[in-house]
């Protein structure tokens, strides 16, 4: 089996690469992106392509299966960049799968397609998939799905899988995390869990985390599988805000949500922090995801819980840990995937 991996060097990218080269009914795994590392990283052979204007019929011509998981997430500041690389990109991506009759296709989607939910609800896959309107990022993931649906409707013979991953951290991920998310204006000292001394108690804050590593074993399992559709992926431990301050030994400091989100529109304002505040909307609105039908239908289990996933993430921000590919060597504004 041959697959190609749109995306490839970013954080979810990187290890799906890694997956299928260690799986031996795998016979090549072909990485795509724009800044290719040099044949034989992560076990792949590499190319280099734009998806936004390169040709990609010759890249995918000869493949059994497709797992895209390229997306851009700054500048936050030109939604019109965003848009031409996440939607547009995606739809020359989608465009060039049928055209070479790609038997298997796997798109990374997001939590972030779900409508918004009372807090501590469990969303099934079967959960209203509007998005959350002030999102930037919730629509364009939205704008993909429905892509998705069209793509079916016109390929009927591909099997298509969407992964609707919760936060997904690693270690060698922290630069390009911190550099999208915080900036260069956060000190690592304030990344240490031993100096956070407060976790803001806000409504409606609870997250769950899911490693990388998982995510990528999700998508191993989605290519040589028989399953189609979406799939929930996350970590079943829920981080709201008492497990947070316990994670952490920190004091709960209530906090209105309407101050956290004109705390991140001025700081985004002044440049101090490049994350929009839509973010804040996505991250107080949307559900949390039950994951059985991953578990049952795809036989996916986590390695690792939510604050584990979590806890290396945030050691390597306090490192500076990076990873192999130029997406997480150099952490410039690319993949997030």
């Amino acid at each position: 089996m041959r697959v190609v991996v749109v995306g490839g060097t970013g954080n979810l990218g990187s290890r799906t690469v890694a997956a299928l080269a260690r799986d031996d009914a795998i016979t090549e795994v072909v990485g795509v992106s724009r800044r290719p590392p040099p044949d034989g990283t992560l076990g792949a052979r590499w190319v280099g392509a734009d998806v936004t204007k390169d040709d990609l019929n010759g890249v995918l011509t000869g493949a059994d299966a497709l797992v895209h998981v390229a997306w851009v997430l700054q500048p936050s500041r030109s939604p019109e960049l965003l848009e031409t690389t996440n939607v547009g990109g995606t739809g020359r991506v989608l465009e060039a799968a049928g055209a070479c009759g790609i038997a298997t296709v796997a798109v990374a989607s997001s939590l972030g397609v779900y409508s918004p939910a009372p807090p501590g609800t469990f969303a099934t896959e079967e959960w209203p998939t509007e998005g959350i309107p002030t999102s930037l990022y919730s629509g364009q993931k939205v704008r993909v799905e429905r892509m998705l649906d069209e793509f079916e409707a016109h390929n009927p013979s591909t099997r298509v899988v969407r992964l609707r991953p919760s936060l997904v951290f690693q270690r060698s991920a922290a630069s390009e995390i911190r550099q999208f998310f915080l900036g260069p204006l956060v000190p690592a000292r304030l990344i240490d869990p031993r100096f956070v001394p407060i976790v803001p108690d806000v409504e409606g804050l609870a997250f769950q985390a899911v490693h990388t590593d998982d995510v990528a074993e999700a998508f191993r399992l989605a290519v040589l599988g028989s399953v189609n559709g979406p799939f929930n992926i996350a970590s079943e431990e829920v981080l709201d805000v008492a497990a947070l301050a316990k994670l952490f030994r920190a004091h709960p400091v209530r906090i209105p949500a309407r101050w956290l989100r004109q705390l991140a529109r001025v700081t985004w304002r002044l440049h101090l922090q490049p994350t929009d505040p839509s973010w804040v909307d996505l991250g107080l609105e949307a559900p949390l995801l039950d994951t059985g039908r991953a578990r049952h239908e795809l036989g996916w289990r986590p390695r690792y819980s939510s604050s584990e996933a979590l806890l290396e993430l945030l050691a390597g921000m306090r490192d500076r840990a990076r990873g192999e590919t130029p997406a997480l060597l150099a952490a410039p504004p690319g993949s997030a995937h």
